[in-house]
């Protein structure tokens, strides 16, 4: 019951804080119409420094397995084809395209990863996750820029795409953060700490945006995208990853971790993402909201298959 627990309590308050941004819409606190607003300030300005924090405190002498991270690395890659090819043969509206593909391939890891990781694996050395957090979150935002960029309802112009993507607020909180780990730049402790309470305070206010915005209605209007998406992201791409990850001989809290990456609910950034850059908001929020409720018990039941199999 270890993973139930862990999962349950990574996931309670996300609906916590999603409820606290749908009551103050009902009081009329916040209006629908002004999420998208606040979320493109979020986009611009919280979210880069929280993935700029991530990267600058990530330590990469630490726990370096390089079969692990190449297999981490290669499965995101994978999954993301996978996801994309199936949603190319089955979609037909843009706008959802690539909202979908990002439902499927993108998972909370951050959230969720560490703390499952450390619980169901008590007193191992968890450096080997942190470490996966550093390479596997880039690549995750990376990827969810491009597949936005291609399904916004422009025409692709390949040029135009490239030149977009290098200009998205993410992708140059990664390149900095990058840049100042390789680098060794120290930051004076008084903006460290800036820096790290606005990216403390990023996840709880996308969630508090999502609150805000999300309508029941919307379940029963995308319930088959919802269906197909909760499918792919929490039972195909981690049978598919886990089993290759079990076959490869990764054990331990490593495997744990695998789990996190490929087994856990969509990420909450991808709410955010979708609404600033002209994917189909609701049904990404949708998504997050639906896949956060059932991971807590398909992550149970991943974590109990494997561990039957003595991989812990």
């Amino acid at each position: 019951m270890t993973a139930f627990s862990v999962c349950l309590n990574a996931v309670v308050p996300i609906f916590l804080i999603m409820a606290l941004g749908c009551l103050a819409r009902h009081l009329g606190a916040i209006k629908r119409s002004d999420v998208p607003k606040l979320n493109k300030m979020l986009f611009r300005y919280f979210m880069p420094v929280m993935l700029f924090y991530n990267i600058y405190t990530s330590d990469l002498s630490s726990a370096v397995q390089p079969k692990l991270l190449i297999f981490a690395a290669a499965g995101v890659i994978v999954e993301f084809f996978l996801s994309l090819a199936y949603v190319m043969l089955t979609e037909k509206e843009t706008a959802k395209r690539g909202v979908k593909i990002q439902g499927i391939y993108r998972s909370n890891f951050v959230i969720i990863g560490l703390p499952l990781a450390t619980a169901l694996v008590p007193g191992a050395d968890a450096g080997a996750v942190v470490m996966l957090i550093a390479v596997v979150v880039p690549m995750f935002n990376a990827i969810a820029v491009v597949t936005l960029e291609l399904f916004n309802g422009n025409k692709p112009k390949p040029l135009h795409i490239i030149a977009d993507i290098f200009k998205n607020p993410l992708i140059l909180g990664t390149i900095v953060g990058i840049a100042f780990l390789l680098l060794g730049i120290k930051l004076p402790d008084a903006l460290l700490s800036t820096i790290k309470q606005i990216a403390g305070a990023t996840n709880p206010m996308m969630l508090f945006m999502l609150g805000a915005f999300f309508q029941w209605g919307g379940i029963h209007k995308y319930v088959k995208d919802l269906v197909e998406v909760c499918l792919g992201r929490l039972v195909i791409m981690p049978g598919i990853f886990l089993t290759a990850a079990y076959l490869l001989g990764i054990r331990g809290i490593a495997f744990a971790g695998m789990i996190a990456i490929f087994g856990s609910a969509t990420a909450i950034a991808s709410f955010t993402m979708a609404q600033q850059m002209g994917g189909d908001d609701e049904l990404a929020g949708d998504i997050v909201v639906s896949t956060s409720a059932l991971c807590c018990f398909t992550m149970f039941a991943w974590s109990l298959v494997f561990k039957s199999l003595g991989v812990f």
